[in-house]
């Protein structure tokens, strides 16, 4: 049975939007001045709608990346999600937006199996917030807000090597300097289009969400640990 999903990414200051039919992307719209969600979500969602429509092709779902990310980006993201869903009566699939970042470094073959990977997304002076999952998308640690120090990840750093991306990363490259850090420069934001393997299998688990009472993840959810509890980790 063929499966279409509607893919909402928004989170960062890239806006995107993508539909997936059955494993491959057939629409893609993206957009990477933050300043103009608001004014370029709906339009990019009303296309995708109106492609699928002119194909007599149903969407099945509608997947969001319900972050952690910027608190007005994921409002505008999680409305349209939530209207596209009610007006068509389809079920809401949420995704974390870390784990949309992920994809494709996984798909990369110069990164070694044992490896764990950290997607970053920027906060203030030397904070980010930041998921650690392994090679199987296992989640090691929760997404949490980390003031970077030198110590930071080391008890997973002193085990095996760590690469870190994102658009936290990069300005974390001189404070993480241990030896088993490694930083992916390419992959700065999550894009609607990798949202499709993680959309396409949370759909035929049927893991979906109550569109009436689902929330995003705001940064402001997450509270930064200070330096000195970080060094006791």
């Amino acid at each position: 049975m063929t499966t279409i999903i509607l893919h909402i990414e928004a989170s960062t200051e890239t806006c995107s939007v993508a539909l997936s039919q059955d494993g491959h992307v057939f629409f893609e719209r993206v957009n990477r001045d933050e300043r103009s969600h608001a004014k370029v979500l709906a339009p990019f969602v009303e296309e995708a709608l109106q492609n699928a429509d002119s194909q007599g092709a149903k969407i099945n779902a509608v997947a969001l990346s319900c972050g952690p990310g910027s608190y007005t980006s994921l409002r505008i993201a999680s409305s349209t999600a939530k209207g596209v869903c009610y007006g068509r009566d389809i079920p809401l699939i949420a995704i974390p937006t870390t784990a949309i970042m992920c994809v494709p470094v996984l798909f990369r073959d110069d990164i070694p199996d044992e490896a764990l990977l950290c997607p970053m997304i920027d906060a203030r002076r030397t904070e980010v917030y930041a998921t650690v999952y392994d090679r199987a998308l296992n989640v090691v640690k929760e997404t949490h807000a980390e003031v970077v120090t030198g110590e930071s990840f080391k008890e997973l750093l002193d085990k095996q090597p760590v690469y870190f991306f994102g658009n936290g990363a990069g300005k974390c490259k001189e404070i993480i300097t241990h030896p088993n850090a490694h930083f992916l420069d390419e992959h700065r934001n999550p894009m609607a289009k990798n949202m499709m393997p993680l959309a396409e299998r949370a759909w035929f688990d049927e893991k979906f969400e109550d569109i009436a009472y689902f929330e995003p993840f705001y940064l402001k959810n997450y509270v930064a640990a200070k330096p000195k509890d970080l060094l006791k980790s």
